[in-house]
């Protein structure tokens, strides 16, 4: 009976044993309710105990996350009704802040701070927009503005819950008007294919033509150096034929005229000096000077005999 009975409450001990040990994982926290009242006790990654029966484990996540809204209705201003497959939230809670925000909104606060707010601002984003803008002109700013109005509602509403971004994919609009965008994208694509073969046309125009005016200035260039060329060539031979003798030089005529005048004008300069010559010669023969010391001059007399 004794080991009956210790058996038995070595089992209850081991079932109760269990059912108070449980396992936080990393990346989460515990949070206790008691009797349906949220405790302040919060436990971090690992094994911990509680009071089976009495006390109730939840865990939560407080490392990124990525909450996923699908199906998002959104009336435009138009009145035309689309809808968004898939809009992910991604999101962070503080450690801090998780007793607050679970004891506000309960460990499933994602759904009224998360979902319910994404539907809500996607339906304020399009009634303020027409299709052309949500589905064309604007998309590409319809995550930021989600994101920019969740995180500013979060502020106040869950200090501690923040967004990290927001992804949004493309609406799904009646097949009638899809099909009308269809259309337009492809004469825009049309409209850009011919723009840019006209630009190509006119880049190999433009090609052509410079390869011509490089053509014609090189034909010019080249003329102009031959025509130099020949310039130079001309004028060295010119200096050459300056440089070198005539072939058949004609005979040179004597001037017999200017020979004889100068002849005739050195013999008459010749002839007059002679004469001078032969005029004091003569004096010189013909007359006698006297010199003393009564004299105070000398006298020359001409046409007297000589005395000895």
């Amino acid at each position: 009976m004794l080991t009956e009975l210790a058996f038995g409450l070595l089992a209850a001990w081991i079932i109760i044993f269990s059912q108070a040990l449980h396992k936080i994982d990393e990346g989460h926290v515990g949070v206790y309710y008691r009797g349906g009242a949220l405790l302040k006790s919060v436990s971090g990654p690992g094994y911990h105990l509680h009071v089976p029966l009495l006390t109730t484990v939840k865990s939560v996540q407080v490392t990124l996350q990525t909450d996923e809204a699908t199906n998002v209705p959104c009336g435009t201003s138009g009145g035309v009704m689309i809808y968004f497959d898939r809009i992910e939230v991604v999101n962070i809670l503080s450690q801090d802040s998780v007793y607050a925000i679970v004891k506000n909104y309960t460990v499933e606060y994602d759904r009224p701070l998360i979902f319910n707010k994404v539907h809500h601002e996607v339906n304020q984003f399009c009634s303020s927009h027409t299709l052309q803008e949500v589905y064309i002109d604007l998309f590409d700013k319809i995550d930021e503005e989600i994101k920019n109005a969740l995180q500013i509602d979060l502020l106040k509403m869950a200090p501690g819950l923040f967004v990290q971004a927001v992804r949004v994919t493309k609406p799904k609009i009646p097949e009638a008007i899809r099909l009308n965008y269809e259309m337009m994208e492809a004469e825009k694509t049309k409209l850009l294919v011919a723009h840019q073969t006209q630009k190509v046309v006119e880049k190999l125009a433009e090609t052509e033509r410079k390869k011509a005016v490089i053509e014609a200035e090189k034909i010019a260039q080249v003329a102009l150096i031959h025509q130099k060329q020949m310039i130079t060539e001309k004028e060295t031979q010119k200096l050459l034929n300056q440089l070198e003798p005539p072939k058949n030089p004609k005979p040179m005529r004597s001037s017999t005229k200017p020979k004889s005048k100068l002849l005739q004008t050195k013999s008459f300069s010749q002839s007059i000096e002679y004469l001078e010559l032969q005029k004091i010669q003569a004096i010189a023969a013909n007359n006698k000077i006297f010199y003393g010391d009564s004299i105070p001059q000398a006298f020359v007399l001409g046409n007297t005999p000589a005395n000895d």
